[in-house]
């Protein structure tokens, strides 16, 4: 049981995942994660990985001890912070590994096939009076991805059926059937689609840059499900404008909700809002999950998906 207004709910949730909150717990709620903290004695906060968390509302808080968060990526976290002052932190992984993979792929073949124009080249009555553009086929390509973890393994099983060659670049080399390259430009001159599901933070931001994309060549194309940090975007802008890779379909960007507005006039591209783990079924099982770690803390047991 957890106690009542001891969690702290910073940010936003969408209305599904508001109301399974409030099912299961009495939250006292700070929209603004950077207004001043409510009065009250919080020994845990809830929140999205798309909410920022600064060391300065954390200070707010002597008697912090956990923070839940609803998502895989934890960047928006100051993890020095949290390992000085020993608080512990959780993330909600694996369950939402299906609606990523199926967005990634979805996002792939509409950017091969390019749907997004077939859909308005029907609507606007083009049909009867030209030939819509022949389009790139997924069979016999090869696919990279950069970060091989829960969800680039199972993007990798999801594709193999496609009939692809699957290559992977990654801090070190795992026990899978597929080629491990030990440089980001060197996967992305081998392969003809680079996808990224690596997660954001120092170590990754901006890994790919101008040398990438100028590996990745003129017929290649770019899928980006990762996070905006991991990609350079006025060197993606530049490369794309140019027609130095084929395209690129992108969840995520460096400035939402707000993107670059270069990218709305660009026809070789898909853009989508961050809604890679935006299904009903995902969005509530990421919700159990986070205050399921919630309720672990609270009964004094380990959390069941930690940060390690």
């Amino acid at each position: 049981m957890i106690p009542v207004n001891s969690v702290l709910q910073v940010g936003s949730f969408p209305e599904m995942m508001q109301a399974e909150v409030d099912q299961r717990l009495k939250a006292v709620r700070l929209t603004n994660p950077h207004d001043p903290v409510p009065a009250g004695t919080f020994e845990a906060i809830l929140t999205r990985s798309s909410t920022p968390i600064p060391t300065a509302l954390l200070q707010q808080i002597p008697g912090l001890k956990v923070i839940a968060c609803c998502g895989v990526g934890y960047d928006n976290l100051p993890l020095d912070y949290l390992k000085e002052h020993g608080i512990q932190a959780s993330t909600t992984p694996g369950v939402l590994n299906d609606a990523v993979c199926e967005l990634g792929i979805g996002l792939m073949f509409a950017l091969l096939r390019n749907l997004p124009a077939a859909d308005q080249f029907v609507r606007s009555g083009q049909w009867p009076k030209a030939i819509f553009p022949i389009a790139t086929t997924l069979a016999g390509k090869t696919v990279g991805i950069v970060g091989l973890g829960r969800i680039g393994q199972d993007l990798a099983k999801r594709l193999t059926p496609f009939g692809v060659q699957i290559a992977y670049f990654g801090p070190s080399q795992k026990d899978v059937p597929y080629a491990f390259f030990n440089s980001v430009s060197a996967l992305a001159k081998a392969c003809d689609i680079l996808i990224l599901t690596c997660p954001g933070g120092p170590e990754t931001e901006k890994i790919i840059n101008a040398e990438v994309l100028e590996a990745l060549g003129s017929k290649g194309f770019l899928v980006n499900i990762a996070r905006g940090s991991v990609v350079d975007e006025p060197a993606l802008l530049s490369a794309l404008s140019q027609k130095r890779i084929a395209g690129a379909a992108l969840d995520v960007f460096e400035n939402e909700p707000s993107p670059d507005a270069a990218f709305m006039k660009l026809d070789n591209v898909v853009l989508a809002p961050h809604i890679g783990s935006a299904t009903s079924e995902t969005r509530q099982a990421m919700t159990r999950l986070a205050i399921q770690n919630l309720e672990a803390f609270f009964r004094q047991q380990p959390l069941l998906t930690p940060i390690k």
